[in-house]
């Protein structure tokens, strides 16, 4: 039994995977450092001061355990996070340069993520819940995911998806792609992620598609060093990336979703220029360390009145 962190519900929730990074190092020596996509969106927004949950399971061996640790100290509500008797979702990361890795988690603890025991009343009180990784190409976890987000959009909550293209996503992810997509107000997608989601070079055609499927939504289209852009219906706003000493580059995608979701959810006044300009902000602040660590709201705000003058 998960302790209790907080009496009232989150009003975000990010719904996923929640997993360990084996990162070899000098050859022969590996080190274990938690991460997961989704995880870290609900660890970014809990940074930001917005009452949040991570929805899913770990298992509860040391890797699970830590995964908790890590949880309770980004004050996360951990009536969310489901620990199970099964073996732990490994991604096994034997070359950082250039990436290469697998994934270790065959009927591993994710997969039994399992709504029905989340807490009483919670789908009142949520306001947004994101989804993404590769927590949608597994299964019989991603065909979970995607029952709660149709239930959750037909009672009108937000929802946001960020594909984050992994080697998982084949030609069987495609029907999950597009689905999640129409369900989405918030789409976060990359030059990479579309090269690789629609095994294709035409990354102009490639995004064109994607947007074809859902015209109202919000895209955050990410392109690294070169900047971002956010397009709403009609409207394109680009921008680009802010210079930052960086440390790493691990979560920054993380955080710039987390940066736009807090600042359509807390400043939704905002023009469609400021709100990109806040989730740049968020993705630069998380590069100004190492490791996929929450930037705070005070170096987001600061690099986002920067990039204002």
């Amino acid at each position: 039994m998960m302790p209790t962190s907080h009496t009232a519900l989150p009003e975000f929730i990010a719904a996923g995977e929640a997993l360990t990074d084996m990162i070899r190092v000098d050859g022969d020596q590996w080190i274990s450092k938690v991460g997961g996509s989704t995880w870290n969106v609900a660890r970014v927004m809990a940074g930001f001061g917005i009452r949040s949950a991570f929805a899913g399971a770990v298992s509860t061996d040391c890797f699970g355990q830590d995964l908790v640790a890590a949880s309770q100290e980004a004050g996360l509500d951990l009536r969310f996070m489901q620990q199970v008797q099964k073996s732990p979702l490994l991604a096994m990361v034997y070359s950082a340069h250039p990436p290469q890795y697998f994934f270790v988690g065959d009927d591993a603890a994710d997969l039994h993520f399992n709504p029905a025991q989340l807490p009483e009343g919670w789908q009142s009180a949520v306001k947004w819940v994101h989804f993404g990784g590769i927590s949608l190409a597994r299964q019989p976890l991603a065909a979970t995911l995607i029952a709660l987000a149709i239930q959750l959009k037909a009672q009108g909550v937000k929802i946001s998806y960020d594909p984050n293209f992994r080697v998982l996503m084949d030609e069987q992810y495609d029907a999950t792609l597009k689905t999640m997509t129409q369900l989405a107000d918030i789409i976060k997608i990359s030059d990479e992620d579309l090269q690789g989601l629609f095994r294709s070079d035409d990354i102009d055609g490639a995004l064109n598609t994607l947007m074809s499927w859902n015209p109202q939504a919000h895209y955050l289209y990410t392109r690294g060093a070169a900047g971002a852009s956010l397009i709403v219906a009609t409207e394109r706003c680009d921008h680009p990336a802010i210079d930052v000493i960086v440390g790493d580059t691990v979560g920054a995608g993380d955080a710039s979703m987390g940066g736009l979701i807090y600042s359509l959810m807390q400043q939704p006044q905002r023009s469609t220029a400021e709100h990109l300009r806040f989730a740049i902000a968020s993705g630069a602040a998380a590069c100004q360390h190492k490791g996929a660590n929450p930037p705070s709201l005070a170096s987001v705000l600061a690099l986002y009145q920067q990039a204002s003058k």
